[in-house]
C-alpha cells in the first residue's frame, strides 16, 4: 500500500513539475534548483552568484526553509525579488509549493528564479519542481564520500560545486575522488572548485550558469500556457 501511494504522490509531482516548467516557459523565466546540505554555504553562493549575473539577467530567489527566515533577508538586502518557503517540518520542496509561489513575482520581468532548496542530500534530489536544471553544492567540510553515500543527489544535477575549497588543506577531502565519484554516477556532470565568500571560482561557475540558462530560455516553448496546469485532487501523503 505505502508503495502505490508513494507512487500517486511522485506522478503528482511530475504533473505539477511540467505545468510549472509550461508556466515558466511562457514567461520565458529558467528556474535553477540548488540543493545541498545544511552548512554547504548554499546562499552564499547564490549571493555571488546574483552579483556576478545581475548585470545581465533580471533574478529572483525562492527560500525553502524548515523554519525561519535567515536565508531569505540575505538575499532581500541585495534589492532581489525573494519569497520565503517554509515547510514547517518537510524535508524537501514539491513543485506545487514553487507553483504557489510563481504568482508573488513578476515572471514578466524575470530571467532567472533560484529556487535555494531545503537542506538535505536525499529527499531534495527525489522531486522536479519544474527546474530547467540542477545545481547541487558539496562543501569541502563535509567529506569526499558522500556522492557514494547519496548517489541519487550527484546523478541528478547538472552542476556539482565543491564550495569552500579554500578549506582543502584543512581537512581530508579528496576532491579528485569525488569528481571520479560524481562522473562515475553521472558522466555529464559538470564540476567547480568554488570558494563563494573568497570569490575564487565563482566567474567560470557563472559563466556556466549563464550558458545553460541562454540555452534553456533559447529553448522554452511559449506557447504552452498554464492552462496545462493538472486539475485533480493532490493524494494525500503517505
Amino acid at each position: 500500500m505505502e508503495i502505490t501511494v508513494m507512487h500517486q504522490i511522485m506522478e503528482w509531482n511530475e504533473d505539477v513539475s511540467a505545468a510549472v516548467k509550461a508556466t515558466l516557459d511562457a514567461h520565458k523565466t529558467c528556474l535553477i534548483n540548488v540543493m545541498g546540505s545544511p552548512g554547504a554555504g548554499k546562499t552564499t553562493l547564490l549571493t555571488a552568484l546574483i552579483a556576478t549575473l545581475r548585470p545581465r539577467y533580471r533574478i529572483g530567489v525562492i527560500e525553502g526553509d524548515i523554519a525561519g527566515q535567515i536565508d531569505a533577508e540575505k538575499i532581500a538586502d541585495l534589492g532581489i525579488p525573494v519569497v520565503q518557503l517554509d515547510t514547517d517540518g518537510a524535508c524537501h520542496i514539491e513543485a506545487e509549493s514553487v507553483r504557489h509561489m510563481l504568482p508573488h513575482f513578476d515572471l514578466e520581468n524575470l530571467d532567472i528564479l533560484f529556487v535555494e532548496n531545503i537542506g538535505n542530500l536525499v529527499c531534495p534530489a527525489e522531486f522536479n519542481i519544474g527546474e530547467s536544471f540542477r545545481i547541487a553544492v558539496l562543501s569541502v567540510p563535509e567529506g569526499d564520500d558522500k556522492v557514494q553515500k547519496y548517489p541519487l543527489m550527484f546523478s541528478t544535477c547538472d552542476g556539482l560545486v565543491l564550495n569552500k575549497y579554500d578549506m582543502l588543506p584543512y581537512f581530508d577531502f579528496e576532491d579528485t575522488r569525488v569528481e571520479a565519484d560524481a562522473l562515475g554516477v553521472n558522466p555529464s556532470v559538470a564540476v567547480f572548485r568554488v570558494s563563494a565568500r573568497g570569490g575564487a571560482g565563482v566567474a567560470e561557475l557563472a559563466a556556466w550558469v549563464a550558458a545553460k540558462t541562454d540555452a534553456a530560455l533559447a529553448a522554452a516553448t511559449p506557447a504552452q500556457k498554464a492552462e496545462n496546469t493538472p486539475t485533480k485532487e493532490e493524494p494525500p501523503c503517505a
